[in-house]
């Protein structure tokens, strides 16, 4: 059993797929999301959501970063862009993962180096992914 802390909500996510029709994704907080099955559909695909979760990790954690480092009012706006390359050899995965931060506001060089160092070490997402964390798949049956 997970224990919650009080104040926060679970980091979960549910998603439900019938035998037609696209997956439905559930956050630990209610709100719902479909899922694209594949590349060519409209919409978001599994991996879109993987970049997206990286994404918007930095970007929280470089706003996180300036007010650490009392430049806040500084900040304009953090634009994170994420892609990927496919690994060319099994297991289908990606293989490379390519990050770009353009943080806009009144920083001299040496600031935002500080701001985008930071930003690396605070976002749970990047640091997952580079730690290739353990993973159980479990099977419940009906």
């Amino acid at each position: 059993m997970v224990e919650l802390h009080p104040q926060r909500r679970a980091a979960s996510a549910t998603a439900r797929l019938g035998r037609t029709g696209r997956p439905v994704v559930t956050s630990g907080g209610g709100q719902t999301i479909d899922v694209a099955p594949a590349g060519l559909d409209p919409g978001f695909t599994p991996i879109d959501l993987l970049y997206s979760s990286l994404a918007s990790c930095l970007a929280i954690s470089a706003r996180i970063a300036a007010s650490e480092l009392r430049l806040l009012d500084r900040l304009e706006v953090v634009t994170v862009q994420v892609a990927g390359d496919k690994a060319e050899d099994g297991p289908g995965r990606i293989g490379e993962i390519f990050c770009e931060l353009t943080v806009k506001g009144n920083f001299d060089p040496a600031q935002l180096a500080q701001i985008v160092k930071r930003a690396e070490e605070i976002c749970t997402v990047s640091n997952t992914l580079r730690q290739s964390p353990a993973m159980c798949v479990t099977v419940q049956e009906n």
